[in-house]
């Protein structure tokens, strides 16, 4: 399904707004940090309700006929308030594969709203959640490889727990893999999920790609970890994600 002359003619502050969705929103940021160097690598924008409401909540209310401006919106408000809180790591935004119908039409909207806020373009990085099937890995590909021509970053997000595991990874050559938290959950004590991060470690080593641990929430799961030489972490053991602001990291 294609997305309507109305969607493309959008503009910054519409989207800001949820022109047209029949819902507002608002995002909260969870840090992702570098334990090699004792800094925030960067900020990731997570869907909350104006009153703090769970991303699940606002998610029940994206169909096929708002889904491609909720992607648009997502990261037009992303944009606007990581440049009002004057966000100096990288802010990683998750968007929504089957809602990008033209690259070059699609990103319009974020050039703009990276323009219109001051925010650098090079400072975002988009995170492809692997928990939505996705129909098309070609056409997957072709919006990965525009997003990095234009100077973005990329992230596959939740791998290992999502559709197409090694072969997306194989297919689609991105800058970070973030493990999902189910691998990470208990790791210390689970020898499969061990044996699975450690060949995940490899490969990412091999292709020069970044991997980013994510969801880890106690001491033991990240020592573990430390011990595959992963640097970049996330999780509630750091930080919770902060409610329209940026959350300081307990342990750095």
């Amino acid at each position: 399904m294609s997305p309507s002359a109305n969607d493309h003619a959008l503009g910054c502050g519409e989207c800001a707004n949820g022109a047209a969705l029949g819902f507002d929103f608002t995002m909260a940021f969870q840090p992702i940090v570098n334990l090699a160097t004792g800094e925030i690598f960067a900020h990731e924008a997570l869907v909350r309700g104006l009153h703090g409401e769970s991303a699940g909540h606002i998610f029940t209310q994206v169909n096929d006929t708002n889904r491609y401006r909720f992607d648009q919106a997502c990261r037009t408000k992303a944009i606007c308030l990581a440049a009002q809180l004057n966000m100096q790591p990288l802010l990683s935004i998750n968007f929504m594969p089957n809602a990008v119908y033209e690259p070059e039409r699609c990103i319009r909207t974020t050039l703009a709203a990276a323009e219109a806020y001051g925010f650098p373009i090079e400072r975002i990085i988009f995170e492809i959640t692997e928990s939505e099937k996705v129909e098309d890995l070609g056409h997957l590909r072709s919006i990965v490889e525009y997003y990095h021509q234009r100077g973005f970053k990329t992230a596959i997000d939740d791998f290992g727990a999502g559709y197409s595991g090694l072969n997306l990874l194989a297919e689609i050559p991105t800058d970070i893999v973030k493990l999902d938290m189910a691998l990470i959950r208990n790791i210390d004590q689970k020898k499969t999920s061990q044996a699975i991060v450690k060949g995940v470690v490899q490969v990412c080593r091999e292709l020069s790609t970044t991997l980013i641990a994510e969801g880890v929430e106690t001491r033991a799961e990240l020592e573990f970890l430390r011990t595959l030489g992963i640097e970049l972490f996330q999780g509630y053991y750091f930080a919770r994600p902060a409610f329209e602001a940026l959350a300081t990291p307990s342990k750095l």
